[in-house]
């Protein structure tokens, strides 16, 4: 079976469900709306760009001017965001001669676009005769659907011409009905990379490879693991918890994600004084990313509109105490007081008595270990997962 995605070439994301199709026995394209290096196992790779994302650049290397391009986006990220709003779908006519090229040259069996904006929107054009998937990320209908008129009804637009629905969270297969999914597609709640592959994980996390950050052996370490997310992610908060926790625990360690040269993150730490204890990371490989929170005690990800983050099922199988924002799609995994803290996203004091309790109860650390052990091995194991994404591409194809 020949399956085209519709992707962010750069995520994660994408390449954990390369993989998982790949170990489904199926063949798979890659049609990026984001620069890209290659990525193994592809029959093709193209590069279509879609609602100004050509800007983005890729997250490693680059020229000058698109390194001061990417730095111009990020300081004014919550412009460019609005920005694509209302010019990002009227933008799409022209990617979407080039993705109908695409998809004839290619003749896939399957073409599945990884979210709703703006590869479901740029996609939405299959041709009636291929069964089309989408895959909602846990912001598209609560957030970024009501961005703007035109995504509105773009985002209708797209769930009422998929075939299939894949998402993250139970939520979102319900939300999906409300925004025009038809009502006989199928759909399926699987996380988001296809699963977790726990044995890379563990090859990975006791293989003989030094932390990408220099780390002493006796301090306490929390990790933010998810960057700069407008709208959905509540960074203002875990700035302002953390100042709190450090007052505590002043010997605590916090390592950033994604944050390596943000004016935003370095705003916060010079006006909260606290510069000394982050480490501010750039893009990093996942590999990186698992050693870190196998050596961290906390992950905190205080989302206000989220699906289920690939790191937070990451973190959980690797043994990292998560404290997140309390919203319908995380209490799906995250019991309050068991396996984890879930604080209201705009409560800073909460959030640092959350972080706290990770850092300082190591009752409560050991016993959410286990638990989110068994948790992620019952329902977010890759291997586990494997046959029932398969079957669910046949069923569409059949």
């Amino acid at each position: 079976m020949k399956i085209l995605l519709v992707a962010d070439g750069r995520s994660p994301i994408t390449r954990g469900w390369i993989g998982t199709l790949r170990a489904g026995g199926m063949e798979v394209a890659l049609l990026s709306t984001f620069p890209c290096s290659s990525i193994e196992g592809l029959t093709d790779l193209a590069i279509i760009p879609a609602a100004f994302s050509g800007m983005a650049g890729s997250q490693a290397g680059g020229t000058t001017a698109k390194t001061k391009t990417r730095r111009t986006v990020s300081r004014f990220r919550n412009l460019f965001m609005l920005a694509r709003y209302w010019l990002g779908p009227l933008s799409l006519q022209r990617s979407r001669a080039t993705f109908l090229k695409q998809v004839d040259t290619y003749r896939p069996d399957v073409v599945h676009a990884l979210r709703v904006p703006f590869e479901g929107m740029l996609a939405r054009v299959t041709p009636s005769e291929i069964p089309f998937i989408v895959s909602i990320w846990g912001n598209d209908l609560t957030l970024h659907a009501k961005g703007s008129p035109f995504m509105a009804r773009e985002t209708r637009l797209t769930l009422r011409r998929a075939d299939g629905l894949l998402a993250d969270a139970h939520r979102d297969l319900r939300l999906a009905r409300e925004w025009g999914l038809k009502p006989n597609a199928p759909d399926l709640c699987i996380p988001g990379g296809g699963g977790i592959d726990l044995n890379a994980m563990e090859d990975v996390v006791t293989g003989n490879h030094p932390l990408p950050v220099d780390i002493p052996a006796d301090v306490p370490v929390v990790i933010n693991p998810r960057g700069f997310r407008p709208g959905s992610v509540r960074n203002d908060t875990f700035f302002q918890a953390a100042s709190l926790v450090l007052r505590e625990k002043p010997e605590t360690l916090f390592l950033c994600a994604g944050m390596a040269g943000q004016p935003e993150a370095l705003q916060w730490l010079e006006r909260l004084g606290i510069e000394q204890s982050f480490r501010l990371l750039p893009f990093m490989p996942q590999e990186d990313l698992w050693r870190l929170f196998r050596r961290a005690s906390v992950t905190v990800s205080i989302s206000q509109h989220d699906g289920t983050p690939n790191s937070l099922l990451e973190a959980m199988a690797l043994g990292c105490f998560p404290v997140v924002g309390d919203i319908e799609s995380t209490r799906e995994w995250i019991t309050d007081g068991e396996n984890g803290c879930l604080v209201n996203p705009g409560d800073v004091e909460g959030a640092a008595r959350a972080i706290l309790s990770g850092l300082n109860d190591m009752t409560l650390r050991d016993k959410a270990r286990a638990i989110n052990a068994e948790i992620i091995q019952q329902r977010a194991d890759r291997q586990g997962l494997i046959k029932s994404i398969r079957d669910f591409y046949i069923s569409l194809k059949s």
